[in-house]
C-alpha cells in the first residue's frame, strides 16, 4: 500500500505474507452447496431440505384451482347453451318411423354393436304423442332433411310443438290453408300463414296480459277487501260475543261489503271472459312429423318461429329473448319453462334479511368474549360450542327453526295477534323471515369466529393509546378497535352471505316452496310481509333435478339456474369486498 509522506512522496509498505503453517489447508471434501442463505451438509436427507414440501403443497393448491376451474367451466358451459336455438330435423327410420325434433344428445349405443351412437331427439308434442324425447340409433336412419317451414312452438302449457303450419283460423273459419297444395302453391299459403301469425300475435298477447292482470291484481283486491271484513267481524265476535252490538254492526258492515264486492267480481269475470273470447278467435294449425294436425289458440303460444330458416342475427335475438324470459318472467310447466324472478326475488331477499339478523348479533357476541369476558372455564366452554356448531349439519338448524320459530314464536304471534285467522296460520308456518332467521343461525359461528380473529389483529399499542388519552373502554372498543377491525368484519359477512345464499335443507322446511304467486315484498301496505312463504334458487334446482316430470327437458335448466345462482352469489361477494376495500384503506391506512 501506497502511504504519503510528508515530503509528499509515496512509501511504499509490503504486508508481510502469512506463515505457511497458518495457511488453511484445501479441503479433502468438495465445499458445502450453500442453499437458499444456509449451508446444506452433505448426506442431509431430502425432505429435511424442504423443497419436496413446497412442490407438495404447491401442487396441491394447483390441484384444486383445477378443479374448481373444471366445475365452473362446466356450469358456464352447460349454462350458456340452453337457450340457443338449435335446428329442426326430419328423420325417417327404417321401420317407417318419422320423427321430428331438436337433438339434445349423442352418446354411444349400450346394447348395440361397438362404436354404434344413438342419438336423443326432443320431439316434444306431448299432448299428441305422450313424450317429450325420443332415442333412435344412427344406423336405423334410413332419411335425415331440415324442412324449411319446421315450426317450434312454445307454448303455455304441454311444451314444445314440433311441426309444419297448414292453416290459420280466425272465429272459427279457416282463412288460409296450405292442406293438399304442392310446391310454390303450398310455399306461398305456408309463407302467408306465417305472415297472419306475425300479425295477430302481438295484439293476442296485449290481451293476454290484460287478462292475467286482472286475474292477479284486481280480482285479488276484491278478494282482500272481502277477507278484511270477514275477519273485522270474525274478530268482533271472540272479543265481545256473537250477540253483541259492536259484532252486529261487523256483520252489517261485512254484508255491505260482500254485496259490493260480488258485484265487483260478477263485472271482473265479465271482463275476464271478454278478453279471452277475443283472444281466443286466432289460432294457428300446426301438423306434426307424423301428419296428426293440433289447432293451437295464439294465447297460448309464448314464441313460433321457424327454426331452420333463423340468422344468426335471428338466433341471437332469440336468444335474448329467452334469457330475458328467463330473468324477468314466472316458470311454467312445473318450473321446466317459462322464468325464476320469484327465485331470484326471494334469493336475494333471504340473504339481505339473514345478513342484518346474524351480523349485528355475531359481532356483538365477539365483543364480548374478545373485549369484556374473563378468560376462563366458562368462556372457554362458549368457544368450543361455538367451534361445534359451525359443524352441525344444515338439516339440523331446519328441525330447530321449525319447531321455535314457526311452531312455538309463530304460533304464540297468531293467538295474540292474529287469533281471527285461526286456524289458518299466519306466523306459525314458514315464511321468509323463519327461513332468514334460521340461516343466521346457521351462519353465526362464522361471524364470531371472524370477527374474534379481527378484534385480535387490531394491535394493542392502539388500545393503550387511547386508554392513555384517557378514554373509556367503550369508547376505545368503539372509536379505534371496532373501525380497525372491520375489513375483518366484512369478511365473516361475506362468508355467511356465500353460505346462507347456497343452503337448501333448512329451507325445505322453514318456507321456502316450489311455486310462491305471491311476492315476499310488494306495493300493498306493509309492504314487506314477512310471513309469505318464497321462492329460492337453491331449492329450485333441487325441485328441477329431482322432482321434475320431464328430466330430460330439466337437465339445461338446472344448469341455467345453478349459474345464475353462482353469479348472484358472486354480485353479493363484490360487493361486500368493496366496501371492506374501502374501509380498508380509510381505517387500517391510519395504523401506528
Amino acid at each position: 500500500a501506497a502511504v504519503p509522506q510528508a515530503g509528499g512522496e509515496p512509501m511504499t509498505q509490503t504486508m508481510p505474507e502469512m506463515p505457511p503453517a497458518l495457511r488453511r489447508q484445501a479441503p479433502s471434501e468438495p465445499s458445502p452447496r450453500r442453499r437458499r442463505g444456509r449451508q446444506v451438509r452433505p448426506g442431509t436427507a431430502l425432505l429435511a431440505r424442504g423443497e419436496p414440501l413446497v412442490w407438495l403443497t404447491g401442487g396441491a393448491l394447483a390441484l384444486c384451482l383445477a378443479m374448481i376451474l373444471c366445475l365452473l367451466a362446466l356450469i358456464f358451459a352447460g349454462g350458456l347453451r340452453t337457450f340457443w336455438p338449435q335446428t329442426v330435423e326430419r328423420v325417417v327410420l327404417g321401420d317407417g318411423t318419422v320423427m321430428m325434433g331438436e337433438i339434445s344428445r349423442q352418446e354411444s349405443d349400450p346394447t348395440g354393436e361397438a362404436g354404434a351412437v344413438r342419438t336423443l331427439l326432443r320431439t316434444g308434442n306431448f299432448d299428441v304423442s305422450g313424450k317429450h324425447f325420443q332415442w333412435m340409433r344412427e344406423s336405423d336412419v334410413r332419411e335425415r332433411d331440415f324442412p324449411r317451414w319446421a315450426m317450434v312452438a312454445e307454448r303455455l302449457s304441454w311444451g314444445r310443438f314440433f311441426g309444419v303450419p297448414v292453416a290459420f283460423i280466425v272465429d272459427g273459419q279457416e282463412t288460409v290453408s296450405a292442406r293438399g297444395l304442392s310446391g310454390e302453391e303450398a310455399e306461398r299459403a305456408t309463407a302467408k300463414i306465417w305472415a297472419l301469425y306475425r300479425e295477430h300475435h302481438p295484439s293476442v298477447v296485449t290481451l293476454r296480459s290484460q287478462r292475467v292482470r286482472i286475474e292477479t291484481h284486481d280480482v285479488g283486491e276484491v278478494n282482500a277487501e272481502m277477507e278484511e271484513a270477514r275477519l273485522a267481524a270474525r274478530q268482533a265476535e271472540l272479543d265481545y260475543g256473537k250477540d253483541s252490538p259492536r259484532h252486529g254492526q261487523a256483520a252489517e258492515v261485512e254484508a255491505r261489503v260482500r254485496e259490493r264486492t260480488d258485484a265487483q267480481f260478477a263485472e271482473l269475470q265479465k271482463k275476464i271472459a271478454d278478453l279471452r273470447q277475443r283472444a281466443g278467435r286466432y289460432q294457428i294449425v300446426l301438423a306434426s312429423a307424423q301428419g296428426q294436425e293440433k289447432s293451437i289458440e295464439l294465447a297460448e303460444i309464448v314464441r313460433l318461429y321457424p327454426a331452420n330458416q333463423l340468422d344468426v342475427w335471428g338466433k341471437l335475438r332469440l336468444y335474448g329473448g329467452r334469457w330475458w324470459e328467463f330473468l324477468s318472467d314466472v316458470p311454467r310447466e312445473a318450473n321446466s319453462e317459462g322464468g325464476v324472478f320469484p327465485a331470484i326475488f326471494g334469493t336475494v331477499l333471504m340473504t339481505l334479511i339473514m345478513s342484518v339478523a346474524v351480523v349485528p348479533l355475531g359481532v356483538l357476541a365477539a365483543l364480548y368474549l374478545r373485549e369484556y369476558a374473563k378468560a376462563g372455564a366458562l368462556v372457554n366452554a362458549i368457544r368450543i360450542a361455538i367451534n361445534n356448531l359451525a359443524g352441525v349439519p344444515s338439516i339440523v338448524f331446519g328441525v330447530f327453526g321449525l319447531v321455535f320459530f314457526c311452531y312455538s314464536i309463530g304460533s304464540s304471534i297468531d293467538e295474540v295477534l292474529f287469533e281471527a285467522r285461526l286456524p289458518s296460520p299466519t306466523y306459525g308456518t314458514g315464511g321468509i323471515l323463519w327461513a332468514a332467521l334460521t340461516l343466521a343461525l346457521l351462519t353465526l359461528p362464522v361471524v364470531i369466529i371472524a370477527t374474534e380473529e379481527a378484534l385480535s389483529a387490531v394491535p394493542r399499542s392502539m388500545r393503550e393509546g387511547s386508554y392513555a388519552c384517557g378514554a373509556s373502554k367503550w369508547q376505545t372498543v368503539r372509536r379505534i378497535v371496532l373501525p380497525r377491525a372491520m375489513p375483518g368484519i366484512m369478511t365473516g359477512a361475506i362468508l355467511a352471505m356465500a353460505r346462507g345464499a347456497g343452503e337448501v335443507a333448512p329451507l325445505m322446511l322453514v318456507g321456502a316452496v316450489k311455486l310462491a304467486p305471491q311476492l315476499p315484498m310488494d306495493g300493498q301496505f306493509p309492504f314487506l310481509h314477512p310471513q309469505r312463504s318464497f321462492m329460492h334458487l337453491g331449492f329450485h334446482i333441487y325441485d328441477l333435478g329431482f322432482q321434475s316430470q320431464n328430466s330430460e327437458a330439466a337437465k339445461p335448466m338446472v344448469f341455467t339456474t345453478t349459474l345464475l345462482l353462482i353469479v348472484i352469489i358472486a354480485v353479493l361477494n363484490v360487493t361486500a369486498m368493496a366496501l371492506r376495500t374501502r374501509l380498508k384503506k380509510r381505517f387500517v391506512g391510519g395504523q401506528f
